[in-house]
């Protein structure tokens, strides 16, 4: 380039070109040609090599190449030209300007290094892109791990890029910083709280996308969209988006279902309230009625049978109730509850199943269904839900109890009725 330029300058002062404006003309004839010529590295970088390498690529059969190419590394790599033209053949054209040259060298530097910043970023998507495609990464949150490596980078890089400008070593830098570190943690709390809590929940798997969680706080239930370093996106089931800081899911509680949504069962804890004053032991009649009962009829057998032989070695007057075992509407129906549980194919079996009696209030005596679904999607498991309590609802009067319910507005109207006409 330089004897070009020299040939050049030769060949204006021939032509009567004075040799202070000859010597300019030529140098800037030069600048312009290596400018072109950078334009025309980065055009043979992108539309020659650039579509071989992506034709090899999509002719493999392996899944990492093509990752790359999505992720963009090769299209960053191909602006690698245009900066090793100029680096080449810069100093050639700018000639015996110490200054213009140590400049140009500098943007050559930094050039590089903005690519090598951003083919490392393309690459680290890349790779997360690829981890998520596996089957143990589907919903890892690996966003914001990957967030805060990248910030690693631009920090290392533009620590380079001000040394390089500055003409100073990056020691110089990284001295000064460590003086301004209080300040930079007054002033970038919040940042660096987002920045540690994001680093935890990745590598703890706290939060994953895909999971339901309830944050209080903030008034947040639905399922997790995003995880970033700072922030965690949650879609609620009203279909509004709520950003939680990540800071926020360490230093308060929240509630994440991803517990129940892998043990393949959904509890079900509800409560039927009995009238206490409904319970009684049962008669011949009851026993008849209650024995043509399919899934009863186990239960009756096995008592009748333990009954007759307890009362048989029972000392005193057989006629007495309290000389001798029986049967209670409640302990039967509880005995229907659980038998009618079991068969159900909406439950599942494995997990805890519980019919017990909670403590008697004002209210009456609570029996206690806790058991879980087969179902863990939330439609079917209230479906489920419903279809076993509008069940035993009905089935309460077979037993002759009832449910405890306080006086509404039509009882206490019958009783004003029934005063009225007694009057």
């Amino acid at each position: 380039m330089e004897n070009l330029i020299i040939q050049l300058t030769g060949h204006l002062a021939r032509r009567g070109v004075p040799a202070d404006m000859a010597a300019l003309s030529a140098r800037a004839i030069g600048i312009v040609l290596l400018l072109f010529l950078a334009w025309a590295a980065n055009f043979l970088a992108k539309r020659l090599i650039l579509r071989a390498v992506l034709g090899i690529v999509r002719r493999t059969s392996v899944r990492w190449d093509d990752a790359l190419v999505e992720a963009g590394v090769f299209a960053r790599l191909s602006h690698v030209a245009p900066a090793l033209v100029i680096r080449a053949f810069g100093e050639g054209a700018l000639g015996d300007s110490p200054m213009a040259v140590r400049w140009v060298g500098n943007f050559v530097t930094v050039y590089l290094l903005v690519i090598a910043l951003g083919v490392f970023n393309a690459t680290l998507d890349a790779m997360r892109s690829l981890f998520e495609r596996s089957k143990h990464g589907a919903r890892m949150p690996m966003k914001g791990f990957m967030q805060a490596v990248k910030l690693a980078g631009f920090i290392v890089v533009g620590i380079y890029i001000v040394s390089v400008l500055f003409d100073k070593t990056p020691v110089y830098f990284l001295s000064s910083l460590g003086a301004l570190t209080a300040v930079l943690l007054l002033i970038f709390k919040d940042a660096i709280l987002g920045f540690v809590a994001g680093i935890q929940i990745s590598v703890n798997q706290m939060v994953r996308v895909g999971d339901w969680i309830e944050v209080p706080k903030a008034k947040a239930d639905g399922d997790v969209i995003d995880v970033s370093l700072t922030t965690v996106k949650i879609r609620n089931w009203d279909k509004t988006i709520t950003t939680v800081p990540t800071y926020t899911l360490i230093s308060d509680s929240f509630i994440n279902w991803r517990g129940m949504q892998e043990s393949g069962g959904r509890r079900i804890k509800r409560s039927l309230y009995i009238d206490m004053q409904t319970v009684r032991f049962a008669d011949e009649a009851m026993l008849a009625r209650w024995k043509k009962i399919t899934l009863l009829q186990p239960y009756l057998e096995r008592k009748e049978t333990e009954m007759a032989a307890h009362n048989a070695r029972s000392a005193g007057d057989p006629t007495v109730v309290g000389n001798r075992r029986n049967l209670t509407n409640l302990g039967t129906f509880r005995a229907y509850i659980t038998a009618f549980l079991q068969a159900h194919p909406g439950i599942n079996r494995k997990m805890t199943f519980l019919v017990r009696h909670l403590e008697p209030s004002d209210r009456g005596l609570p029996i206690q269904i806790y058991v879980f679904s087969a179902d863990i999607v939330w439609a079917n498991y209230e479906g489920i839900q419903a279809d076993i309590f509008d069940h035993l609802l009905a089935m309460v009067p077979e037993f002759d109890l009832r449910v405890f319910q306080a006086p509404g507005g039509y009882d206490l109207q019958k009783l004003a009725d029934v005063v009225r006409r007694g009057g």
